[in-house]
C-alpha cells in the first residue's frame, strides 16, 4: 500500500514561538507542494513521549487510509535511537524509535517497519544532530505522502522500542488509576475507561478521591453539573475524566499529571 490521500499530520513538542514547525513544513512543501498539512499538536509537554502518544492516538482513527503521521517528540535526537517509519491499519507513521509508536500501537504489531537508512530521501546526507525533524523525518514523510513505498525508505526492522501504558488496578471494592493527561480546559483525563466503570460499578454509589476533592457525581456532559461543581464523566475517547463546569479541575482541585485517582464503591445502589 502507498499513501494516497496526500494528507500529512504533524505532532511535536516544539511550541509555536520559534520557527521549528515552520521549517519542517517548508521542507515538506518543497517536496510535495500539494500535500494537505494538518497540525495535531505542537503543545506537547517538552520531551513527553507518553503525552505525544496519547494525543496522537486520540486523533489518528479519524483520518482516512493512507494518511502519513509525522511525530517528532525526540529527547534522544542525535543519539543511537533509530529513525523509523511504519505502517499500521493502513496509515503511515514517521519519527524516532523512542517508545512513542509502541504506545500508539498498544501491543499490536505494525504491518511494516523500517529504519530510515536512505539519505537520498533526507534533506541532507548529514542531518543536524539537534534537528532530525527538519532534516530527516519531515522529508521522508513528505516523500511517503507522494507515494514512496515504505521499503524504499530503509531496511526492515523486527521490533519497536517498547513502552507500556500504566493500567488501573481494580476489584469489586474500587478502582485505582492515575491522571494521564490534562487538556487545555483543565479537564483531568484518567487511565480509567468506560469498561472499567461498567465492569465494577454495577450502579453502586461511589466516592472518587483525587487531589483535594471527593467527588460522588457522574454526568454525561459538562453542563449537566452546576457551575463550579466537580464531576466525573466519560469523554469522547472513552476515558473517565474529572471536570468542573466552567472551571479548571486541574487548578481548582490541585490535580496534575500522575495524580492518583481512587474510586471507592459503596454497597448501596444509586437511584
Amino acid at each position: 500500500m502507498i499513501a494516497t490521500p496526500g494528507i500529512l499530520t504533524i505532532t511535536t513538542d516544539f511550541g509555536i514561538k520559534d520557527g521549528y514547525v515552520a521549517s519542517m513544513k517548508g521542507v515538506i512543501l518543497g517536496i510535495n507542494p500539494s500535500v494537505c498539512l494538518v497540525d495535531i499538536s505542537h503543545q506537547i509537554a517538552p520531551q513527553d513521549v507518553m503525552e505525544a502518544a496519547f494525543v496522537l492516538r486520540s486523533a489518528v482513527e479519524t483520518f482516512p487510509e493512507g494518511t502519513v503521521h509525522l511525530a517528532v517528540v525526540d529527547p534522544g535526537v542525535g543519539t543511537i535511537r533509530k529513525p523509523i517509519a511504519l505502517r499500521f491499519q493502513n496509515q503511515f507513521f514517521v519519527g524516532p524509535d523512542n517508545g512513542l509508536f509502541s504506545l500508539l500501537l498498544s501491543g499490536s504489531k505494525p504491518d511494516g517497519l523500517v529504519e530510515l537508512t536512505e539519505p537520498r530521501f533526507w534533506r541532507t546526507p548529514t542531518p543536524s544532530p539537534t534537528f532530525h525533524g527538519r532534516d530527516l523525518f519531515a522529508p521522508v514523510a513528505a516523500h511517503i505522502s507522494k507515494g514512496l513505498t515504505l521499503t524504499a525508505t530503509g531496511k526492515p526492522l523486527e521490533s519497536l522500542k517498547t513502552m507500556h501504558w500504566a493500567l488501573p488496578i481494580s476489584d469489586e471494592r474500587g478502582i485505582q488509576g492515575w491522571v494521564i493527561h490534562i487538556d487545555q480546559f483543565g479537564n483531568c483525563i484518567t487511565n480509567i475507561t468506560r469498561s472499567h466503570i461498567h465492569r465494577f460499578n454495577k450502579d453502586r454509589l461511589f466516592k472518587c478521591y483525587a487531589g483535594n476533592a471527593i467527588i460522588n457525581k457522574m454526568n454525561e456532559t459538562y453542563a449537566n453539573s452546576d457551575e463550579g461543581d466537580a464531576t466525573l464523566l466519560v469523554n469522547s475517547s472513552d476515558f473517565v475524566e474529572i471536570a468542573i463546569h466552567k472551571g479548571s479541575a486541574a487548578q481548582m482541585l490541585d490535580i496534575r499529571k500522575g495524580t492518583p485517582v481512587n474510586l471507592v464503591f459503596s454497597d448501596d445502589k444509586g437511584t
